[in-house]
C-alpha cells in the first residue's frame, strides 16, 4: 500500500517540480531578455570605435613627443608611450580597473570586485553604463589609463633609465591614477561632491601634468640645460602626432558620453571648436611675443585647446568652447615659458600644456557649464556655487598627484636609480637604453 501511494505521488511531485522549474526558466528568460534589451547596438559600436580611436592617441603622443626630442632620443621617447600600451593594459585588467571602478571603499578607492576582470563580461553594468557591455566600458577606460600614464613622460624625456620608467609607471598607474579615477568617476568623494569632469580634466590632465612637474623637479634638468640649445629634431613627426591626437580626441571626449546621442555630438563639436580656437590664439600670442607664428606653436595650441575642453566637453555649448579655447592658447604659451624662468626642465612641456591647460579647463567648466547642455549650471548661468567643487577637485588632485609621484620617484631611485649615467645621456637613450638608433642614414 505504501509503495502504491509513493508511486501515485511521483508523477505529482514531478509535475510540481516541472512547474517550479518552468517558472524559474520563465523568470530567468525574462531577466535575460530585459538585460539584453538594455544593450544598444549603436551605443556599443560607438564605444568600441571610440576605444580604438583613443588607443590610437598613444602612438600619436609617441610621434608628438618624439619629434620634439633630440634625434639621439627619438626611439627612447617613442618607447615610453608604445611600451605602456602593453604594461598598463595588463595592469588595468589585473588590478587597475577594479581599484578605479570596484565597489567604493571609503570614497577613496574601489574594492576588488573586478580583480582579474571577474564579472566583467558582455552584459551591461547599470551602475556604470546601461546600454553597453561592461567589457566595452572597461576597455574604453583602459585606453584612458594608458595615455594618462604616457603623458607624464614628457616631463622626464631624455634622462630616465628605462628600468626606472617601467617600475615608476606601474606604481603610478596603480597608486595615483586608479584612486583619482575612482574619486571622480567611480563613486568616490569628488564625484559625490558634484565636481564636473566629463572626460578627464582632473583625472587625466591635471593628474599627469602635475606628476610630470614632480618628475622634472626630482630628476633634475638635462645635461647642459638651459645653456645648450635643445631644439626639436623633427617637427614633421610632431605635427603628424598633433593631427592624430586631434582626431583621437573625438573618441576621448565624445566617447565619454557612453552613448551615440546628442551629448556625444555636442562634445564632438565643442572639442573641435576649442582646439581650433586655441590653435589661433597660441599663434597670435607667439606672433605678438616673437614676431613669428611657428608650426610647433600651432601644434601645441591645438593640444592645449583639446586639454582645456576635456572636462567641460559634455557640459558647455559651442560658443563657450570657443571662449575656453581662446583663453588657453596664450595661457599655455606663457606657462611653457615659465620653466626657463623658474629653472625646471619639463622637457616636452607636459606640465605647461596638460597641467595648466587642465586646470583652466576644470575652472572654465565651473564657469561655462549649462544645464541646458548637460550636468548643472555654472557661474555664468546663475550658479556660482559650482566653482567650489571645481576648485577643490583641482587642489586635491594636484596635491595628491605631486605628493604620491614624489614618493614613488624616491622609492624607484632607491631601488634601481632614476637617472641614466652622464655618458649614457650624452650618447642618447636610443643606444644606451635600447641598443638602437632612430636614423641610420
Amino acid at each position: 500500500m505504501r509503495m502504491t501511494w509513493q508511486s501515485s505521488m511521483n508523477p505529482l511531485r514531478a509535475a510540481g517540480w516541472l512547474a517550479v522549474a518552468g517558472v524559474l526558466v520563465f523568470v530567468d528568460s525574462a531577466w535575460a531578455e530585459e538585460a539584453a534589451s538594455t544593450l544598444d547596438t549603436g551605443d556599443t559600436a560607438w564605444i568600441l570605435m571610440s576605444s580604438a580611436v583613443v588607443l590610437l592617441m598613444t602612438p600619436a603622443l609617441a610621434l608628438f613627443y618624439a619629434g620634439m626630442a633630440r634625434s639621439k632620443n627619438v626611439l627612447g621617447t617613442m618607447m615610453h608611450s608604445f611600451f605602456l600600451m602593453g604594461l598598463i593594459s595588463v595592469q588595468w585588467a589585473v588590478i587597475g580597473y577594479t581599484m578605479a571602478f570596484g565597489s567604493d571603499v571609503g570614497s577613496f578607492v574601489g574594492g576588488f570586485d573586478y580583480a582579474f576582470l571577474a564579472g566583467v563580461g558582455g552584459e551591461p553594468n547599470p551602475d556604470l553604463a546601461e546600454t553597453i557591455p561592461h567589457s566595452a566600458f572597461m576597455a574604453f577606460q583602459m585606453m584612458f589609463a594608458i595615455i594618462t600614464t604616457a603623458l607624464i613622460s614628457g616631463g622626464f624625456a631624455e634622462r630616465m633609465r628605462f628600468s626606472a620608467f617601467v617600475i615608476f609607471s606601474l606604481l603610478w598607474a596603480t597608486l595615483v591614477y586608479a584612486p583619482v579615477c575612482h574619486w571622480v568617476w567611480g563613486g568616490g568623494w569628488i564625484g559625490s561632491m558634484g565636481a564636473l569632469d566629463f572626460a578627464g580634466g582632473t583625472v587625466v590632465h591635471i593628474n599627469s601634468g602635475v606628476a610630470a612637474l614632480a618628475c622634472a623637479i626630482v630628476i633634475g634638468p638635462r645635461l647642459g640645460y638651459p645653456k645648450e640649445p635643445m631644439v626639436p629634431h623633427n617637427l614633421t613627426l610632431t605635427v603628424i602626432g598633433a593631427g592624430l591626437l586631434w582626431f583621437g580626441w573625438f573618441g576621448f571626449n565624445a566617447g565619454s558620453a557612453l552613448a551615440s546621442d546628442g551629448a556625444a555630438a555636442n562634445a564632438f563639436v565643442a572639442t573641435h571648436l576649442a582646439a581650433a580656437t586655441a590653435t589661433l590664439t597660441w599663434c597670435l600670442a607667439e606672433y605678438v611675443a616673437r614676431g613669428k607664428a611657428s608650426v610647433l606653436g600651432a601644434a601645441s595650441g591645438a593640444v592645449a585647446g583639446l586639454v582645456a575642453i576635456t572636462p567641460g566637453a559634455g557640459f558647455v555649448g559651442p560658443m563657450s568652447a570657443i571662449a575656453i579655447g581662446a583663453v588657453v592658447g596664450p595661457l599655455c604659451y606663457y606657462a611653457v615659458g615659465l620653466k626657463q624662468t623658474l629653472g625646471y626642465d619639463d622637457s616636452l612641456d607636459a606640465f605647461g600644456v596638460h597641467g595648466v591647460g587642465g586646470t583652466w579647463g576644470a575652472l572654465a567648466t565651473g564657469i561655462f557649464a549649462s544645464a541646458a547642455v548637460g550636468g548643472t549650471d555654472g557661474l555664468l548661468y546663475g550658479n556660482p556655487g559650482q566653482m567650489w567643487p571645481q576648485v577643490v577637485s583641482i587642489v586635491a588632485t594636484a596635491s595628491y598627484s605631486f605628493a604620491m609621484t614624489f614618493a614613488i620617484l624616491k622609492i624607484v631611485d632607491a631601488l634601481v636609480g632614476l637617472r641614466v649615467a652622464d655618458q649614457d645621456e650624452i650618447t642618447g637613450l636610443d643606444l644606451s637604453q635600447h641598443g638602437e638608433v632612430g636614423y641610420n642614414l
